[in-house]
């Protein structure tokens, strides 16, 4: 909290108690949640399961911009800290204020945020995230058309039975918005439907119900369906628009079992494409309807300037972003205008983030963004990519979002090998989640092999360059003893592995303790004698083993954990059947008995097989890059 200056409390949350406080670095207005934990437990429970929320992009989410534990000295209890953005306005001072006008919300408005709030619920659902706290409070409004769903909870929180009961004594609003099953502390979508459906409840009967009516309504619905029945002829009476919708609407969200209720995609289809709802926002665009396609036809026929021209004239329709970049994947490169023709990677970047949710489209700019930087890198070097750190945190959002599509994350973590060898990024991708990505794919797609190669060739892309600092080193340990574990099978992956810790190894004494000890547990040791039985006869994996052993036994911190794990009669295995070349060299382990220190040992292969390709201990990486897709179609043939 030491950064932070406390200006005012705001009125308890059901969970905890709100701040609003000034960064004093920045002089930005934030709000701090404080909710109170039951223990060191709890609180580690609670901070792991929102950890992942930090990682969200989303125009129409309120994100959680840090979390921190503090020791609230007043109650004797840990706190968990939550850091968010902050806002003036919110949906409920909306719907109070027509209240106490007795005046409808404009239709065109309502249907306005009504797309937002859909947007980013699809968004979090697709990701498997459920809100679990939405009330039109938790929906704060930064500007007059622009919305952001707030709060978002875990089920830790969620769960802690004392703190509601208190919560729900002191103010009978806080969980009248909540779904049946809710109160039992049973989470899912469906629940995050229900408080949607009482939020548009909400919004069309603010004009003739108060707030304790409206209240009283809404908990109703969790015993009887009558209740809704009542309040739809009610807005049919009073002539509420779009009341035809929502009586079609609001009892397939409101149905007491959740295994009844309809989806967020159901809610969309029937606002936004068979009902008259419209919105501007762009995912909600999706659904209307498309241009003719003899349109489209007439507008990409022609040169590129002329499909480009279309792109940006009709940069929310997906099926013309689409269109176009299919024929400009036909088009021969050299009538593509190349090395850059004007504006074209920033009109497909820019369609890519618009509409994120589009596989189709995704891989097609994938495929046409490949195609150009390979046919201009091969031409030229030198040449320079236009990225910046929000094409990369797109990319990884991009592949976050579609999880599930191989050939789709084959591709993003070749353009990031791309834009990696351009411009210096490994600290933006280790902030933007990279490496718990790499780690995650790696566990999921083990048996995939162009997955796990282009992961692990970005990874060691990023390695060779030089481009990590050595706070990074331990992940990539990490990365690279699960690559290993994952695929001891593939015996160029388990060398070129090895070369990359050996790398580390050398240059610093951290990412060695961590080959030795990694943090998931296990031992780095074990699984190296595990790679040696497997590969016994094979004189360069054992090489690679020996490397690594050698940069291992000249820190005195490790000798012992070395002499513990049986590493001694390892050696001496090695060297009595290798009587030539680098792996029985006897100097590299005297340390386990009287060796030089690693720069003695005048191994130039330490950086592996790209630094042989080009003829020189440093080699560009242009001809590493080149050199490691060579290795790798024979790696993963």
């Amino acid at each position: 909290m030491e950064k932070y200056q406390i200006l005012y409390q705001l009125s308890p949350g059901a969970l905890g108690v709100n701040l609003v406080v000034e960064e004093l670095a920045t002089e930005a207005k934030l709000v701090i949640k404080q909710v109170e934990c039951l223990d060191e437990h709890h609180t580690n429970e609670a901070l792991e399961e929102l950890r992942p929320l930090l990682k969200l992009q989303h125009a129409h989410i309120s994100l959680y911009q840090e979390l921190f534990i503090t020791w609230n000295s007043e109650v004797s209890s840990l706190s968990l800290c939550l850091v968010m953005e902050y806002s003036q306005g919110s949906l409920q001072m909306v719907i109070q204020s027509k209240r106490e006008e007795k005046t409808e919300m404009d239709p065109k408005w309502m249907q306005e945020i009504l797309g937002q709030m859909l947007d980013a619920l699809e968004y979090l659902h697709q990701l498997s995230i459920i809100h679990r706290n939405l009330k039109p409070s938790n929906i704060s409004l930064v500007s007059k058309n622009h919305c952001k769903l707030q709060d978002l909870s875990s089920n830790a929180m969620m769960t802690h039975r004392a703190k509601w009961n208190v919560r729900a004594e002191e103010d009978p609003f806080q969980k009248s918005w909540m779904a049946p099953e809710a109160l039992d502390f049973t989470f899912s979508q469906m629940s995050d439907v229900w408080s949607l459906g009482c939020i548009m409840l909400d919004m069309a009967s603010c004009s003739f119900l108060n707030a304790t009516e409206a209240m009283y309504l809404r908990k109703s619905l969790r015993q009887n369906s009558g209740s809704l029945k009542a309040i739809l002829k009610t807005m049919e009476e009073k002539h509420i628009p779009d009341v035809e919708t929502f009586s079609s609407l609001l009892p397939l969200m409101l149905q007491i079992n959740p295994l009844d209720r309809i989806t967020i995609k159901a809610v969309v289809r029937m606002t936004f494409v068979s009902g008259s709802f419209k919105s501007s926002c762009v995912a909600m665009t999706l659904h209307q309807q498309v241009v003719p396609e003899i349109i489209t036809n007439i507008l990409l026929e022609g040169n590129v300037t002329s499909i480009l021209e279309a792109m940006e004239n009709f940069p929310s329709r997906p099926e013309v972003q689409l269109k176009a970049m299919k024929r400009l994947l036909q088009i021969p490169e050299d009538q593509l205008g190349l090395p850059w023709p004007k504006g074209l990677v920033e009109v497909v970047v820019t369609a890519m983030k618009l509409h994120e949710r589009i596989l189709d489209l995704q891989l097609c700019a994938c495929s046409l963004l490949l195609r150009i930087l390979s046919h201009v890198l091969v031409q030229d070097a030198e040449a320079q990519v236009p990225w910046d750190i929000s094409i990369i945190c797109s990319l990884l959002s991009i592949m976050r979002s579609h999880s599930d599509s191989e050939q789709l994350i084959t591709q993003g973590y070749s353009l990031l090998t791309i834009i990696s060898s351009q411009v210096q990024v490994s600290e933006e991708l280790q902030k933007a989640g990279l490496f718990e990505l790499i780690l995650e794919h790696l566990y999921r797609f083990s048996k995939d092999r162009d997955i796990c190669f282009s992961a692990l060739g970005l990874l060691w892309s990023l390695l060779v360059d030089g481009c990590m600092s050595e706070w990074q080193f331990e992940k990539v340990v990490e990365l690279l003893l699960q690559s290993i574990r994952l695929s001891q099978e593939r015996v160029l992956l388990v060398n070129n592995a090895y070369r990359g810790l050996a790398s580390l190894a050398k240059v610093s004494e951290l990412a060695a303790f961590r080959v030795v000890m990694p943090q998931d547990g296990g031992s780095g040791l074990t699984l190296l004698q595990e790679t040696y039985q497997l590969y016994k006869d094979d004189p360069e994996v054992v090489e690679n083993l020996c490397m690594l052993l050698a940069h291992l036994s000249s820190y005195k911190e490790i000798l012992p954990e070395l002499e513990s794990s049986g590493i001694r009669a390892l050696v001496r295995e090695i060297q009595g059947r290798f009587t030539s070349s680098l792996v029985s060299d006897r100097r590299a382990f005297s340390k386990l008995g009287q060796a030089p220190t690693p720069g003695d040992m005048g191994w130039a292969r330490l950086l592996g097989a790209g630094s042989e390709c080009c003829g020189q201990t440093s080699a560009t990486l242009p001809c590493l890059l080149l050199h490691f897709w060579d290795w790798a179609s024979q790696s993963w043939g």
